[in-house]
């Protein structure tokens, strides 16, 4: 049975290399590793759920160094900005006041390795979709012909997929879906992806995709991505709302999302 179509998240690059540049074998190792994350939150039965997972980690990559402190010293402006806005939603450098510039080396100098590592693959990548329209629309174009050639019931996105998802979905209203499950989600993120967002909120509130009928969203308790974890106050249309405690270091992973006992209930509805 495969009737899910999924919508990865950040840091995905790796796969395109390790598939010799290759967007379909990069979409293809993602599936089957999803495969095996999922098959541990649905009892450990093997079998397959995703009909593929929509690869675009691709084309927000420019040839940088992708994590770690090489790429806080190779940031652009754009991300530079997406840094200090997600960094002060983390409550950072509220009162920091000096050049973009400065303001990285210090908030570097204050981050554990587990967040620089997530902030230097978050800030470029987020930058990238939200201020390049080129790429922002080839994103699109990949998650609206993966969800339109497999027409799933159930898309699942993770981390800044949901907003990829969530775009396209909107973008596409003949995709329909009875359920769109967001992970780690940072749609609600203010100053940094919420007021960004296509189409633009209304009196501060984004609403759910007209051809979804189900909005479930899960977030971990302590997940630096998901600012604020819950998307209700954000967004109309979100039918539940699961807050779950992951593991403390591998916070943001699809992994951990993925093999979650709270997707279980949502999912169950849709499996043979």
């Amino acid at each position: 049975m495969a009737g899910i179509v999924g919508v990865h998240g950040i840091g995905k690059y790796n796969y395109y290399v390790a598939a010799g540049n290759s967007a379909t074998g990069a979409a293809e190792a993602m599936r089957l590793k999803w495969d095996r994350y999922l098959q541990a939150a649905l009892g450990g039965e093997s079998q397959a759920y995703f009909s593929e997972v929509a690869y675009f980690s691709h084309l927000l990559h420019d040839g940088r160094p992708t994590e770690g402190p090489q790429a806080f010293a190779g940031m652009q402006g754009s991300a530079q900005q997406v840094l200090v806005g997600w960094a002060r939603n983390m409550g950072l450098g509220e009162r920091f006041t000096g050049a973009l510039k400065l303001f990285t080396g210090w908030l570097l100098a204050r981050l554990d390795s587990r967040s620089v590592a997530f902030a230097s693959l978050f800030a470029p990548e987020v930058a990238a979709y939200l201020t390049d329209p080129a790429r922002r629309e080839r994103c699109q174009e990949a998650v609206r012909d993966t969800i339109r050639k497999h027409s799933p019931r159930v898309v699942i996105a993770h981390s800044l997929g949901s907003v990829v998802a969530y775009e396209t979905l909107w973008a596409n209203p003949d995709l329909e879906v009875d359920l769109l499950i967001t992970l780690g989600s940072p749609l609600g993120m203010r100053n940094v992806v919420f007021e960004r967002l296509l189409p633009a909120p209304i009196n501060g509130l984004g609403s759910r995709p007209a051809g979804v009928k189900r909005w479930v969203n899960i977030a971990d308790k302590d997940d630096i991505a998901a600012i604020p974890p819950d998307l209700c106050d954000s967004f109309t249309g979100v039918d539940v709302e699961e807050r779950v405690n992951l593991d403390w270091i591998d916070f943001h992973t699809a992994e951990k999302y993925l093999g979650c006992p709270a997707l279980d209930p949502h999912l169950r509805p849709f499996l043979p």
